[in-house]
């Protein structure tokens, strides 16, 4: 089989500075590589959430996620209560397999910067229908998340909010 056949999506480089750049659900979410590009097989984000971010407790059908930290640190509660939790901090990657309920919470006082990969895409889809263009390169102002609407559009990217993070 030539390398022809076997890449579907389309080649390319994306730049540092390059990407679709989001304000998404409180953070800083730059699309490097999309399931265009990869026929669904993953996408490929940076994400930058500030000190004290977290994210709702919820579980991705049929989905893995990869996070390699590279600056900041982060925890992961996950199971069916949050009795699990994860600490990582710059280069140490986190893998949180599918169909297991999850969330993150930024901790320390600095933001924390990412690279997530998650196969099979379409978490990326998911941010840009909840999120807007980001008008920096930096975290969105502090906002309360619409947790109504991101619990119906979530519904649409095989995804279950399952409420406010464990404590």
């Amino acid at each position: 089989m030539s390398h022809d056949s076997a890449f579907k999506g389309s080649q390319g480089v994306t730049t540092e500075s390059g990407g679709k750049a989001l304000w998404s659900v409180g953070a800083l979410v730059v699309v490097k590589v999309d399931g265009t590009q990869t026929d669904g097989a993953f996408s490929f984000m940076e994400h930058t959430a500030p000190a004290g971010w977290e994210s709702p407790y919820h579980v991705h059908e049929g989905v893995d996620e990869m996070f390699y930290i590279l600056e900041g640190e982060m925890e992961c509660y996950s199971g069916d209560d949050g009795e699990e939790v994860l600490h990582a901090g710059p280069g140490e990657t986190m893998f949180l397999p599918r169909d297991v309920p999850h969330g993150f919470r930024v901790v320390g006082d600095d933001d924390c910067r990412m690279l997530i990969q998650v196969a099979p895409s379409g978490l990326e889809e998911f941010f840009a229908e909840v999120g807007v263009p980001a008008e920096r390169m930096e975290t969105p102002p502090p906002a309360e998340p619409d947790v109504a609407m991101l619990t119906a559009v979530a519904k649409d990217y095989r995804l279950e909010i399952l409420g406010p993070l464990p404590k």
